[in-house]
């Protein structure tokens, strides 16, 4: 069997670009992956198209050999853009032994170690800066439809750019107390900062205030370039800290995890690697005795391929979710996966266990994407 060719389908999803590959082969199987959409989104379809250059005629199911051409061959290997592309092939590849040999992709790398995947769901004012009341509610909606046992909120206020650090703190104390007196004892609740502390003695401050609700963890308070400031909060704060949506690789983790720089890591499938690489990343951090609860903003398909992850690391915390059952991201896979009882099923159909609905992605067009600087009649500054 040799790969025939790589195609690539690019869709707006509401407020994002997704960009899906295809590992097409003379055996007629094909494979499908999701790549991350980096920010000039047609930049990764572009290295995804040279690397197709690289891959045709290759046999699909050398997926380590193929990881390496295209990582060690490339001039400058990593970056974000080249990451997403290899990822999204990566993935790919994985469908096309899966569905060869007749297995799910988790059964070829070790099998089970759950039968089922928690995830969670974001409360409404993650970075809207909604009341705490809203999101309170908000947040007993999605457990009564999804019956998720945790919840994810962001700390800041619409305002916090033009007002005193007090005022921040005064709301995310106030958020996090309505959100723990809505849900109970029994429901966990992360914190994504979303980096816009900036300071480490304010996250130190935040943690704080936080602490006497018990969050599930504090996401990313720093910026994640500087993992030996990380690694010097992580020691003066009392709750789990959790970071590495912005790392890619073995490499960029190796630093972070002999550092000590979280409890919590939270690399991208569609970034960071791919699948293979996520489990040498999920390996290395279970020497470190750290947890794996994987970034997961992208489309249906990246949730289905996270499941097989989880499905085969024994150190898999939780999986963040977004709804496939809402809007134009719910014709994106022809049988989407379900949330039962806040869990998702592992399959056990051969490869992902899933298939694209390309009829549908069609009715949603690629839309240019650009990140501007709003200046608000307060002086302040979003992005937008």
């Amino acid at each position: 069997m040799k790969i025939s060719s790589i195609q690539t389908i690019v869709a707006c999803l509401g407020r994002r670009n997704h960009l899906f590959v295809k590992v097409l082969t003379d055996a007629g199987i094909t494979g499908i992956g999701e790549a991350y959409s980096v920010g000039p989104d047609l930049a990764t379809k572009a290295a995804i198209d040279d690397f197709a250059g690289w891959l045709v005629g290759e046999d699909p199911t050398n997926v380590e050999h193929l990881w390496a051409k295209m990582y060690n061959f490339s001039r400058f290997p990593g970056g974000s853009v080249i990451n997403s592309a290899i990822s999204g092939i990566e993935m790919a590849l994985w469908d096309v032994a899966g569905k060869a040999a007749g297995l799910p992709v988790c059964k070829l790398l070790g099998g089970r170690t759950r039968d089922k995947v928690r995830v969670y769901g974001h409360a409404r004012g993650i970075t809207a800066g909604d009341s705490p009341e809203e999101t309170a509610e908000h947040a007993q909606m999605l457990i009564a439809k999804y019956g998720y046992t945790a919840v994810k909120i962001g700390p800041h206020p619409k305002d916090s750019d033009t007002k005193p650090w007090a005022h921040t703190l005064r709301y995310a104390e106030a958020k996090m107390r309505a959100v723990r007196e809505a849900v109970g004892d029994d429901v966990e609740i992360g914190v994504d900062a979303h980096a816009r502390v900036w300071e480490p003695f304010r996250a130190v401050e935040l943690a704080e205030v936080l602490k006497p609700y018990r969050p599930f963890f504090l996401e990313e308070p720093l910026r994640p370039e500087n993992i030996e400031a990380m690694a010097k909060l992580k020691q003066r704060i009392d709750i789990p800290l959790a970071t590495g949506e912005d790392l890619y690789t073995k490499y960029e983790f190796r630093d972070l995890l002999v550092a000590d720089g979280a409890d919590i890591i939270q690399p991208d499938i569609c970034v960071a690697g791919g699948f293979l690489e996520m489990k040498k990343i999920a390996a290395m951090a279970e020497a470190f005795y750290v947890t794996v609860a994987p970034h997961n903003p992208m489309g249906p398909l990246a949730t289905a391929v996270n499941v097989h992850l989880a499905a085969s690391i024994p150190n898999f915390l939780i999986l963040e979710y977004i709804p496939d059952d809402e809007g134009p991201r719910r014709d994106v896979l022809r049988e989407p996966m379900k949330v039962v009882n806040g869990y998702i099923p592992v399959p056990d159909k051969p490869g992902w266990g899933v298939e694209l609905n390309e009829e549908a992605l069609v009715g949603h067009p690629y839309e240019p994407w650009h990140r501007n600087f709003l200046y608000r009649e307060d002086g302040s500054v979003a992005f937008v």
